[in-house]
């Protein structure tokens, strides 16, 4: 395990501790001075909070409590066989944030990937406990660009992972193979990703339940459309200070912002530098610098 990731502060906890247990790992890195406020860093598929561990460092030497959880039945956190939509993914958090770490004050929400459908679904039904909005790199199940592409070749695992048991039938015991494919087509940088990132991201998802939790994720798509349409028709958009931030060369660069634009009522679009979809490891520099940009703008 990299030396970044293992030199944050790991804890665990037990939202639920049986039928099922629903127990959420998380990572922490506090500010040495006085603290600005706090960001909520939120994962994508296939990878865990592990994914953020160049940007926990610098976000907290700017002054801000950086907290990444693995959402539930990811990483180190427990895989309970329901409960994946992104509504019930972003009460866990809430949950974590308010109820277990006692934070009260609204706080700065990013996600990437999965994490930014998570995102979407935590400023929906939190918004007096968000400060700022920052998500991208997915396409919002009940946007356009979601019913557009949801079954073109550019995203063929949405169909493929919506499928009852054959893809957790087909993957096992070629887990790091199959991560890896998603790395080096949707990256620009290959580098990003050492040897021992992939071993230790397929060790995650080599275990018992882990690709069947990854792939129930995408499974409740259609069920996250519809509370995305209804969250849009009930409350309109998203009020949220909001930005769209992807990678330069990302698959969805071009579309990204109109999508956005049809769910939040303040947004604007930032791009990391020279990224492809994988924006906190391939330049987290720019990462850190386009966040801060906009939390502190």
């Amino acid at each position: 395990m990299a030396s970044a990731y293992s030199q944050l502060t790991h804890r665990q906890v037990w939202l639920q501790q049986s039928d099922p247990e629903i127990r959420i790992h998380y990572v922490e890195a506090k500010p040495t001075s006085a603290q600005k406020g706090t960001i909520l860093l939120i994962h994508g598929f296939p990878e865990s909070s592990y994914q953020f561990r160049h940007v926990m460092g610098p976000l907290s030497s700017a002054g801000y409590r950086a907290i990444s959880p693995d959402y539930r039945g990811a990483g180190y956190s427990s895989r309970p066989v329901t409960g994946y939509t992104k509504k019930v993914l972003a009460n866990d958090l809430h949950d974590l944030m308010t109820r277990h770490l006692e934070i009260t004050e609204p706080i700065h929400v990013v996600g990437h990937d999965i994490g930014g459908m998570i995102a979407h679904a935590y400023a929906n039904l939190f918004p007096d406990d968000v400060a700022s909005l920052i998500w991208g790199e997915c396409p919002l199940p009940g946007s356009t660009i979601y019913d557009e592409w949801k079954h073109t070749p550019a995203l063929w695992h949405f169909d493929f992972h919506s499928v009852s048991d054959l893809p957790e039938l087909l993957v096992s015991g070629h887990e790091k193979q199959y991560l890896k494919h998603f790395y080096d087509r949707l990256g620009q940088n290959p580098a990003a990703f050492t040897e021992a990132d992939l071993d230790f991201y397929a060790t995650l998802y080599s275990a018992p339940g882990a690709m069947r939790a990854g792939f129930n994720v995408y499974r409740t798509f259609e069920e996250d459309k519809v509370d995305n349409r209804r969250w849009l028709e009930e409350k309109g958009k998203v009020k949220v200070r909001a930005m769209i931030l992807g990678g330069e060369f990302s698959l969805d660069a071009l579309k990204s912002e109109s999508m956005a634009k049809e769910v939040n009522e303040q947004v604007v679009a930032a791009e990391v530098d020279g990224a492809g979809h994988w924006i906190a490891e391939e330049n987290p520099e720019d990462f850190v610098k386009k966040v801060l940009g906009f939390i502190e703008g």
